[in-house]
């Protein structure tokens, strides 16, 4: 059970919680867990996504309903202001799923067609307190991201890009969880695609096994202006953790390699360029990836610690009102 007075995590209070991994020893051996999934081995999305029904749809129109009546601010909301009380127990399989299984969870059919922006938000803020604790997305304390193309600089290196319709390489976000919840999709592209960080470590061990141990070292990441004036340009995260027979990855292509921007970072050497290429190769390869092409109503949750995202670049409606939009929480759980 949650603590009913959670609140919410500041960016740095969430980046502290997510990076604090148990490490006990380094592996070069590959790892043994239900969330090294392989792309071309899983059903179909239909299949591995739980389908509302429209009693589930029901206890959320309720739920809302008590919300919005609490007159509460969102921020001050509890979960128990927002009961479900018939979808609680269904919940906690969705958390157990992210957190110690397979690594993701698809929901399908919430109703966001009937539903003003406002409620959908709502709902998603809401239903983010009965899994887990939200956090800030960015220093500005921002708790509900909208993932939508605002037509800034797909090449300014300070954007972040889901800010635009440009593609997306893999990356993890610094929080336990990230979830999506769209509204609307794009006319063509958009896809988001992800992969299991366990798998990519595993065929790494049987490729190269010589660079795996690198990984259990520090790289510099990129702050990308998301630091304090006073901070340096890049901090040292180390990928992989490994403990309890767990692995734990944090990767982030592009503000890994971006980092060497830097004076005070050196650039990679022969066997980091090739640990990151290779990694990344590997990742990107047909069949061991998986692509959503996630529909209005579809809610995606992602472990960070077992998977990597991408998203492939999209074209969009003309209409504003057609545009592709999503609504993203980071959670610790």
């Amino acid at each position: 059970m949650l603590d009913k007075q959670q609140g919410f995590r500041s960016f740095g209070e969430q980046a502290l919680h997510y990076f604090d991994r148990p490490h006990e020893a380094v592996t070069t051996s590959e790892i043994t867990s239900p969330a090294a999934w392989i792309g071309r081995d899983l059903p179909l999305l239909e299949d591995l996504a739980y389908v509302l029904t429209e009693d589930d749809k029901a206890e959320m129109d309720a739920g809302l309903a008590r919300a919005k009546a609490s007159g509460k601010a969102d921020r001050d909301l509890l979960a128990d202001d927002f009961p479900l009380p018939t979808l609680s127990a269904r919940i906690r399989q969705w958390r157990d799923a992210v957190g110690g299984g397979i690594g993701f969870q698809v929901i399908r059919g919430v109703p966001v067609e009937r539903w003003s922006r406002d409620d959908a938000e709502l709902f998603f803020w809401c239903l983010g307190l009965h899994l887990g604790r939200p956090g800030g997305q960015n220093p500005q304390g921002d708790l509900l991201g909208h993932v939508t193309d605002t037509n800034a600089s797909k090449t300014d290196p300070m954007v972040r890009l889901y800010q635009t319709s440009a593609n997306i390489d893999y990356h993890c976000d610094a929080a336990d969880v990230v979830g999506l919840l769209c509204l609307k999709k794009a006319k063509s592209g958009g896809q988001s695609r992800i992969v299991s960080s366990v798998t990519v470590f595993n065929e790494l061990v049987k490729r190269r096994p010589d660079l795996v141990a690198r990984l259990f070292e520090p790289f510099q990441l990129d702050s990308r202006g998301e630091s304090k004036d006073d901070a340096p340009g890049s901090i040292p995260i180390t990928p992989c953790c490994h403990a309890g027979g767990k692995l734990r990855t944090f990767y982030h292509s592009d503000y890994f390699r971006s980092a060497v921007r830097h004076a005070e970072v050196p650039p990679f050497t022969q066997d980091e360029r090739a640990l990151l290429d290779t990694y990344e190769q590997i990742a990107a390869e047909s069949g061991i990836y998986l692509d959503m092409d996630l529909q209005p109503g579809d809610i995606q949750l992602l472990s960070n610690h077992t998977n990597l995202h991408a998203r492939t670049d999209y074209e969009d409606h003309e209409d504003p009102a057609e545009r592709r939009h999503l609504l993203r929480l980071w959670l610790s759980l």
